[in-house]
């Protein structure tokens, strides 16, 4: 494998200056869409390498193996207007014409970008959804421009991001709930929008983070427990509506500001042991009780602020203040009783604001007695009536409660003796059904898990074997097509001129019939253009249910063209596939597979991709073979368990299951390579490789790597595209390979710079 890890070093390194020129061309792009801002004016004249660009304040473009890795810009458009209304402004945001969506577009090409910072450009419009194709960005930072409505749900499949930065833009919807899966974020700032509804509960699962701030918001409703995320060090959500109370903090917090909201109640006591908090501030809620002692004396705290709330009580007469404490503000509350000594202002070491309460001091201002005397006796009097309506309320809610669950058990219990009635009368009258009474009662849940979108798709037809020995003239040497790891492979016709495939498989362990046609069927229902059909299946040596089976024949629609392979090894000019048709080919087959992945639950990986499994019809539409062979091929100790749990232990193995290197994209990168150089790889390996590898520096050894058809029919853009993405598929590196919906992505836009290059070409030849 080292040898072959060495030949796409070299395979790439050819294209070297293509991918080069098409990374400058997209900066130059990008420059367009900004309407050529000042900071960008170098490209103008800078003949070198955008590689080699030094770093300036307002302009960093770095490079890593030819691709662009880090774009960072700040322009002079400062988002600051009050009454933004979603339109471009004159000299504030970008003009009419520009297009956002055009922007990320042209951004997602650099499918190498890592680091992309576009500061106080005047950019507005909504943020698309296609932002996602930036799978490798680690670092975000879209501040300081005019974007609004609402952040892209999709922004959570970007699992790389450590850093996300919206602050100073304009949107105005709820935060998804679904940004748990960026597991390495550390930093998520969306401060000084307009964003409303609840914290979401999902950002208390990302463990990594470690910076929080969504200050000059509309969030409302409550603020969840914080205490999870163990790496928080900064908490601002300023100026906001949560009007819960006060959560509980995470041990490491060190600067929690939560002014100028509505959070009420006590001052939670976990905030008195937070060892490291060095800044809080709960100025402007409308929290109430004693402030806890403790937190005056934690030992890192350095600013407190405690202001404008409804907090009541005396202060402990020896009070003790921490030595870093050099800030306190207690304004404006309920307060009563002797200023501490420690929070004297004879003391220049510590600012201490305490007007505005009913302390017995002459040093600030401060309210009469009555005041927060009758205040108390108001909160007292209205703690006693709160309480006296929590418990009518709660025994109003005990007895509905009680007369719910007493109607829901009746009604269960009718239910339960209608089911099984019905679950009797069918078993009756389907004897030979092949499912069993487990299966039945389980019928609805299954239906709830496999969304396949195949309401109305018949069942999987069951063939007899009199039936297929006739098709296939007792499978006849002559009706053979070949064999492979799935077994034999025979063309048949059946009784109405039908012409099928039939596939003979050995299974590897035997299980009941029921268990098999439980998988069978779900196989059956998988339907999609770009699927070679499961019509029926006969199993061999067994009748009834709970017998078992070693051998089944599965029955396909025929497809009559060949499969892919053969066609790349095609000599005869009017037949070979030129670089489109490889495109439209290659398009079809990541379509289905992208459908197994993520048009069916659960999903269906190990779908055996290879150049032989791609079948082409009499139109060269392609189709994808021997997919979901796991299905059936699966060995499962428990038998009788049923496809349902082997499927539960698939999906638990998903995430490891997608790490090997034989996983769908990793596959799929072999039929990319195929399709650049041909068979020739396979066919004859390492040995190969060994003894060209000194040729691939040359012109003549690429020509004798890629496929002549490939180098003659194509555009450079488009086979710099496939190049990429192919490079990608194979990565050693499991967690670096792109998604199959970023793949299917990729070769359509290779397909479209294609179709544009040959439109531009014919063009030419007739003017």
């Amino acid at each position: 494998m080292g040898f072959f890890y060495l030949f796409l070093l070299v395979l790439f390194s050819w294209s070297c200056h293509g991918l080069q020129t098409y990374q400058t061309q997209l900066l130059l792009q990008i420059r367009k869409h900004l309407e050529y801002p000042s900071q960008l004016q170098i490209l103008d004249n800078y003949n070198g390498d955008l590689c080699n660009l030094s770093a300036m304040s307002n302009l960093t473009i770095s490079c890593q193996d030819n691709f662009v890795t880090e774009f960072k810009i700040r322009g002079d458009k400062v988002a600051n207007v009050s009454d933004f209304n979603g339109y471009a402004i004159p000299s504030k945001t970008l003009s009419k014409t520009f297009s956002i969506d055009s922007l990320v577009t042209t951004l997602t090409r650099l499918t190498s970008l890592k680091v992309l910072s576009l500061v106080s450009l005047g950019i507005w419009g909504p943020l698309p959804d296609k932002i996602h194709r930036l799978y490798s960005l680690e670092f975000l930072d879209l501040s300081s421009n005019f974007m609004f409505g609402s952040i892209p749900p999709q922004i959570s499949r970007m699992v790389k991001l450590q850093t996300i930065t919206l602050d100073g833009n304009y949107f105005n919807d709820t935060i998804p709930n679904t940004l748990d899966s960026l597991s390495n974020l550390s930093v998520l700032s969306f401060r000084g929008n307009r964003l409303k509804g609840q914290f979401p509960s999902s950002i208390c699962r990302i463990s990594s983070l470690k910076d929080v701030a969504m200050c000059h918001n509309k969030l409302s409703g409550k603020l969840p427990d914080l205490s999870s995320l163990t790496r928080l060090r900064v908490l601002d959500v300023r100026e906001n509506r949560f009007d819960s109370e006060l959560p509980v903090m995470p041990q490491g917090l060190v600067t929690a500001l939560l002014a100028k909201n509505l959070f009420s109640g006590e001052i939670p006591a976990q905030f008195g042991v937070l060892s490291h908090l060095q800044h809080l501030d709960l100025s402007f809620n409308q929290l109430s009780g004693a402030p806890p002692s403790a937190l005056f004396d934690l030992p890192s705290i350095s600013y407190l602020n405690l202001a404008s709330n409804v907090l009541s009580g005396s202060l402990p007469e020896h009070l003790t203040c921490g030595s870093k404490l050099g800030f306190v503000d207690i304004s404006n509350n309920k307060l009563v009783g002797d200023l501490p000594s420690c929070l004297d202002n004879k003391s220049d070491k510590r600012v201490v604001k305490y007007g505005g309460n009913c302390l017995s001091t002459d040093g600030q201002q401060q309210q009469q007695g009555l005041y927060c005397k009758e205040a108390n006796t108001r909160r007292s009097g209205r703690k006693i009536a709160v309480l006296v309506a929590i418990i009518v309320v709660s025994v109003l809610l005990l007895m509905l409660l009680a007369f719910g669950i007493l109607i829901l058990f009746q009604r269960c219990r009718r239910r339960r003796t209608f089911e099984t009635h019905i679950l009797q009368k069918v078993v009756q009258d389907n004897p030979t059904t092949g499912v069993s009474s487990e299966v039945l009662a389980n019928a609805r849940f299954i239906s709830e898990v496999a969304r396949l979108g195949t309401q109305g798709a018949p069942i999987c037809r069951l063939f007899s074997m009199e039936e297929l020995e006739e098709a296939t003239n007792n499978f006849d040497s002559s009706m053979f097509m070949g064999e492979g790891f799935t077994g034999k492979l025979y063309k048949g016709r059946l009784e109405n001129g039908t012409y099928v495939a039939i596939r003979s498989l050995t299974l590897q362990k035997k299980y009941s019939i029921q268990n098999l046609k439980v998988r069978l069927d779900f196989l059956s229902k998988l339907h999609h253009p770009h699927l070679v059909g499961l019509l029926g299946h006969c199993i061999a040596g067994g009748v009834q249910d709970d017998s078992s089976a070693s051998k089944v024949f599965l029955v396909y629609d025929y497809v009559p063209n060949g499969n892919y392979r053969m066609h790349l090894s095609e000599t005869c000019p009017e037949k070979v596939l030129k670089w489109s048709d490889r495109l439209a080919i290659l398009i079809d087959v990541a379509k289905a597979v992208h459908f197994l992945h993520t048009g069916v639950i659960p999903g269906v990986y190990n779908n055996r991709l290879k150049t032989n499994n791609i079948l082409l019809d009499e139109h060269r539409l392609a189709k994808l073979s021997d997919y979901g062979m796991f299905i059936i091929m699966e060995e499962n100790e428990k038998l009788e368990a049923g496809f349902l749990a082997i499927y539960a232990k698939r999906e638990s193995l998903k995430s490891s299951q997608r790490k090997t290197l034989e996983d769908d994209v990793y596959n799929f990168g072999f039929i990319l390579l195929e399709s650049l150089v041909g068979p020739i790889v396979s066919g004859k390996g390492e040995t190969f490789l060994l003894n060209e590898m000194v040729s691939f520096g040359s012109q003549d050894g690429r020509k004798r790597i890629v496929d002549p058809t490939v180098l003659t029919t194509c555009s450079q853009e488009s086979l710099s595209i496939v190049v990429s993405i192919t490079g990608k598929c194979i990565c050693p590196e499991p967690s670096s390979r792109p998604s199959f919906e970023d793949v299917l992505w990729n070769l359509q836009y290779a397909a479209q710079v294609q179709a544009a290059a040959d439109a531009d070409q014919k063009s030419d030849s007739t003017s």
